[in-house]
């Protein structure tokens, strides 16, 4: 194997090869294919994740534990093209190279076995780094060790290349009021008042007339959310939408207390816009419930201990992007089987990769009961720069229990991290 120092080059003995960085941060890895003169001929030369293939160099996903890797033919490579130069750019959250640990690019023959290995020295503020290039000399391929950054970002360095950066796709514009639903018609003099106006601060369009007395009366509207500070008994088919600091009883109609409950926790991974297109990334999240008695750690639920001893409460599994619709991941809690002595469970969020919340969208807690369905959801509004995320508490207030939305972040990347954090929450 041969290991370069930045500037210097080695002959190429073989001709597939594959491409790697090796470095202890979410990074991309793409390749420019340029002519004489270092541009490309066209955009179709920058292959990268959302064009993965291009004449003789193909852009390979994360697999199997290795990150982004790129696949050379050099016999596919079309002869007017001289260069083939190898990019890395950081995908964590605003990190910098001088940040992270020096990366490491490798190359590997068919067979596996690496053949060139560069350390990239002396990078600080970069957030973009050409790490390697191949290039033709006198009929031979050669590899370079480059090592060097751009300040300027993607864009920089794209158009250094000739590629048009000018292309990026725009932020979807924010839903107008005008997109609201209009509202039911009016209730009877003895309904609840009209709804509120939208969220978005715009203002409902004219409500049509009034049913006449014959019409069907209007859906029940969702239940209102209860004070801060205080409670309200839950209802079938109107569950409360809570915000920060809210409460519910965990009681239905008559006064009937909920016996099993499920916990759904869901996210969605930001869909991240580049040059040429967007992606997601995928989001490791981990819900755990935490069970105090007298403001002790007595037990928890997470994804290395499914079950509480007692068996009370039980995690469904593991969801390691936040794919598809619906809840990422379930909590089963039996109230009938939490012991006496346990006082408050705390349901929390944790990001296994130390991703932050600003990498997620839509993240929500919902309280379901297994006979009827969502009784009271609380949905996260905004990302926050936190890698954990108390989202809820359930506690005893005499004979009966009591959630609420909590909302707060933490500096968490498994729950045996946040554990000392939770204190001032029992």
């Amino acid at each position: 194997m041969i290991s370069l120092a930045k500037g210097t080059n080695a002959p190429l003995e073989s001709t597939n090869l594959t491409v790697t960085v090796d470095i202890a941060a979410t990074a991309d890895l793409s390749a420019l294919l340029l002519a004489a003169g270092g541009k490309v001929r066209s955009e179709s030369d920058f292959v990268f994740y959302n064009a993965p293939s291009g004449p003789g160099v193909t852009c390979r996903p994360p697999a199997g534990g290795t990150g982004w890797q790129v696949a050379v033919d050099l016999n596919q490579v079309p002869a007017d093209v001289e260069t083939v130069r190898f990019v890395t750019s950081l995908d964590d959250g605003g990190k910098t190279f001088g940040q992270v640990g020096q990366p490491v690019a490798k190359v590997a023959d068919a067979s596996g076995a690496q053949v060139v290995e560069f350390a990239m020295t002396g990078l600080s503020s970069e957030t973009i780094v050409v790490a390697l290039e191949f290039y033709r000399r006198n009929g031979q391929w050669k590899v370079r060790a480059v090592g060097q950054g751009y300040s300027g970002g993607l864009a920089a360095l794209l158009g250094d290349h000739g590629v048009d950066a000018s292309g990026e796709p725009a932020p979807a514009a924010p839903a107008q009021a005008a997109a609201a639903p209009p509202p039911p018609p009016a209730p009877s003099p003895a309904a609840a008042p009209p709804p509120p106006p939208p969220a978005s601060g715009g203002s409902f369009p004219p409500p049509p007339p009034a049913p006449t007395p014959a019409a069907a009366p209007p859906p029940p509207a969702p239940a209102p959310a209860a004070p801060s500070g205080g409670g309200v008994n839950l209802t079938k088919g109107r569950p409360v939408n809570l915000t920060k600091g809210q409460s519910v009883n965990l009681v239905k109609d008559g006064g009937q207390q909920l016996t099993l409950v499920r916990m759904g926790l869901g996210w969605d991974p930001i869909k991240k816009k580049g040059m040429f297109g967007s992606r997601e990334v995928d989001i490791d999240l981990d819900a755990s419930a935490v069970c105090f008695a007298n403001g002790q750690v007595a037990d928890l639920a997470f994804y290395n201990n499914l079950k509480t001893k007692d068996g009370s409460i039980q995690h469904m599994g593991d969801n390691r992007t936040g794919e598809g619709d619906g809840d990422d991941e379930v909590v089963m809690i039996d109230l009938t089987r939490v012991p006496v002595h346990i006082d408050t469970i705390l349901l929390i969020v944790t990001s296994y990769e130390g991703q932050t919340f600003e990498q997620v969208d839509n993240a929500f807690c919902r309280l379901v009961d297994h006979t009827d369905g969502e009784l009271a959801r609380y949905t996260l509004a905004g990302g926050m720069p936190f890698t954990g995320l108390v989202m809820a508490k359930m506690y005893r207030e005499g004979n009966i229990w009591k959630f609420t939305a909590v909302g707060d972040g933490i500096q968490a990347k498994t729950p045996l991290d946040a554990i000392p954090q939770l204190q001032r929450y029992v």
